[in-house]
């Protein structure tokens, strides 16, 4: 089901949204690039599915080596910023929702969804890990990322916490403009038991800023 206040704020945010990967903190720039060359390297050769492209950050880092990419985003206006982008390899875009099967089954060797995780209710991660799973070959891989408290500035203030464990943030947009969405964190210890009870988890990086994991069916 389609978290439309999500939606909303991705849509509006669109235009802004690749801050988030150049702010000035070295460090947390190193995670990020040290992040894009490994995802650079699992992708080198394959063909890839990524779910929730956003704007095309790593679609672009993947079109570097990918034999193929097709990158899907539920939001048009993401797509539209994604396609501004020089590849290397020229993704295929695809407007659709994530939460949807909209991808063939054991179609691509490599699946990436960035950024998402911590916006997924918890109580469906299993149905999540299905829907990641289905387009994956067999032998293939998952790459996620997603970003630890510091990534998200010097306050992480919640506005509420739901029946299901759900966090909810309140964000702006640079006009001023609010919404409070779904925000979910995790220490290392939790992140690892959700994991590994669906994917047979192959690395996971949790550094200070984000984390990251490779993962494969069981």
């Amino acid at each position: 089901m389609v978290d439309w206040e999500l939606s909303r704020y991705y849509r509006a945010r669109a235009p802004e949204y690749e801050q988030i990967y150049y702010r000035d903190v070295p460090e947390r720039r190193r995670e990020i690039d040290d992040e894009a060359d490994r995802l650079r390297h699992l992708t080198d050769g394959k063909t890839v599915l990524e779910l929730a492209c956003g704007t095309g950050y790593w679609t672009k880092v993947m079109s570097a080596s990918a034999r193929m990419v097709v990158a899907s985003d539920i939001s048009r206006e993401m797509i539209a910023e994604a396609a501004k982008k020089e590849y290397i390899t020229p993704p295929h875009f695809v407007c659709a929702d994530l939460l949807d099967h909209c991808f063939r089954e054991n179609s691509f060797d490599c699946v990436v969804l960035g950024f998402w995780f911590s916006h997924h209710p918890r109580q469906d991660f299993g149905g999540l890990s299905e829907l990641v799973r289905f387009p994956l070959k067999d032998g293939g891989v998952v790459w996620m990322i997603d970003n630890n408290p510091p990534a998200e500035g010097p306050t992480v203030d919640s506005e509420r916490v739901d029946e299901h464990g759900n966090n909810y943030k309140r964000r702006y947009l640079n006009s001023g403009e609010e919404y409070i969405i779904i925000k979910n964190y995790f220490q290392r210890e939790e992140l690892e038991q959700i994991l590994s009870a669906e994917f047979a988890v192959k690395s996971l990086v949790y550094k200070k800023y984000y984390w990251s994991a490779v993962m494969g069916r069981k």
